[in-house]
């Protein structure tokens, strides 16, 4: 009810804002005609029609990236005013580059002007949607609700189908089973009369009634059976809260098995269409990586086995997804027998877990550097060919740090790894082990192709820079 609801209002802001966006390109382009400068400006159709139309893609796309039509609807003024000026400004640069592309000549004025005109545009609409979700509900229909139960989960839901009453939702009242003791009334903000259970038939036939909510502590599915068999009769649509799993943090859904129907709780992120674009992404740009970089990572190979003895590229087995062994490569860093020299370091470690050392005395000059600066990694760009990585993702651990992870650490494993992740860009090796699982699980619970394109964006001058690399 309410997720279709979301998308509704979701697809308007959309639309407003390629309204919006069209209407302060038109408003710039007639305000930078009207102007007196002495150099005239002039956009001829076909130009125009290919501003206008990237102009509003652009808008859209900005306000996708921004997550602004998460939060327009109860969003603080102040809020408002800085997304769309990051979204306005975020148009702007990019019609600025689509001219140095296209070799366009546009006026800085018409651009400047542009903008402004778009920034007090979304910002006057947004500053008024709340008048503008009223005056759409007024037009739309009231959907009546009746829930059963009387509990704490039924009291939950009610109170918030009270909070969406500027969505047209209309709690009717409650329904008790039989042989309890029901009070005769819920009261929430408002209210509610309390109805036994074998009075469902004739309120559907009497009154309007639109749905049928369960909100029942512990129940049995088998005696809902007649219950659900009623409102499937009256073609009235029913729906079951699944809160008595009080402590299953996992998104629910449903899914089908030929005809069988399973509900299906998903702790790490399952849109198969958004993970296949994920892949498709990380295999074009790892495949472009490698054959850019072929020649500079020949010469960092060669000069590996110059300057250090042992073979250029270190293997090493690490866990992928859902715990998958793969065999993990990178340019060797360190002296070749690294590994032996482990256990004589283990009071130098900082981590609770995983195994790091500032100044790692078994760094290689060369190595030092190519840690520092990520160099290192670029071999990876072949696991992520593969399938055993992704470009984002939770860094690959080793088994043996798997074997000592909390319970809670993991679900990291339910994403495939990365060549960077979200802890990489807030302090990499500098930060504690506990923050590097915490902010793992933050990308997991969060994760959106656009996020994905966020971290590569700015993992670039991290890299670049070599910070908080040990």
């Amino acid at each position: 009810m309410f997720t279709g609801i979301q998308r509704k209002t979701k697809l308007l802001f959309g639309l407003s804002d390629i309204l919006l966006s069209t209407s302060a390109f038109g408003a710039a382009y007639a305000s930078r005609v009207w102007l007196p400068f002495e150099r005239p400006f002039f956009l001829r159709p076909p130009e125009m029609a290919l501003l206008l139309g990237f102009s509003a893609l652009v808008w859209v796309g900005m306000g996708i990236w921004l997550n602004v039509y998460e939060r327009l609807e109860s969003s603080h003024p102040r809020t408002v005013l800085r997304d769309g000026f990051r979204q306005s400004f975020g148009g702007l640069i990019a019609i600025v580059l689509l001219e140095y592309l296209l070799k366009l000549d546009l006026s800085r004025s018409f651009l400047a002007l542009f903008g402004v005109y778009a920034w007090v545009f979304l910002c006057v609409f947004r500053l008024s949607t709340g008048r503008l979700v009223r005056a759409l509900r007024a037009f739309g229909t009231q959907r009546y609700v009746l829930v059963v139960g009387v509990g704490n989960s039924a009291r939950r839901l009610g109170e918030a189908l009270e909070q969406s009453q500027r969505y047209g939702i209309r709690l009717v009242g409650f329904l008790a089973e039989e042989g309890g003791d029901a009070p005769e009334s819920v009261r929430l903000t408002g209210e509610y009369p309390v109805f036994p259970l074998s009075e469902l038939r004739a309120l559907l036939r009497e009154r309007v009634i639109d749905e049928v909510l369960f909100a029942l502590e512990k129940p049995n599915l088998a005696d809902l059976e007649d219950t659900l068999v009623l409102c499937d009769e009256e073609g009235v649509r029913t729906r079951l809260a699944l809160d008595f799993f009080k402590h299953v943090n996992s998104e629910m859904y449903l899914d089908r098995l030929g005809t069988l129907p399973l509900l299906t709780f998903a702790a790490a992120p399952h849109d198969e269409i958004r993970l296949f674009v994920k892949r498709t992404t990380d295999v074009v740009l790892a495949a472009a990586a490698l054959v850019i970089l072929a020649p500079l990572m020949a010469a960092i190979a060669l000069l590996i086995r110059l300057t250090s003895r042992g073979p250029a590229i270190f293997t090493q087995v690490r866990c992928g997804l859902n715990g998958r062994r793969f065999t993990f490569y990178k340019f060797r860093s360190m002296v070749e027998n690294a590994e032996q020299l482990k256990e004589t370091l283990a009071h130098l470690n900082r981590k609770s877990t995983a195994f790091k050392i500032p100044n790692d005395p078994r760094l290689t000059p060369v190595g030092r550097y190519l840690r520092k600066f990520s160099v290192d990694e670029w071999p990876q760009l072949w696991n992520v060919m593969r399938g055993d990585m992704s470009l984002v993702g939770p860094r690959p651990p080793v088994p043996d740090e798997v074997e000592n992870y909390k319970g809670w650490q993991r679900r990291r494993l339910r994403m495939r790894p990365g060549l960077t992740c979200l802890w990489a860009l807030e302090g990499r090796d500098a930060l504690d082990f506990e923050t590097w699982m915490k902010m793992d699980m933050q990308y997991i619970d969060n994760w959106s192709l656009a996020l994905d394109w966020k971290i590569l964006l700015r993992t670039i001058p991290r890299v670049l820079t070599g910070k908080g690399a040990y």
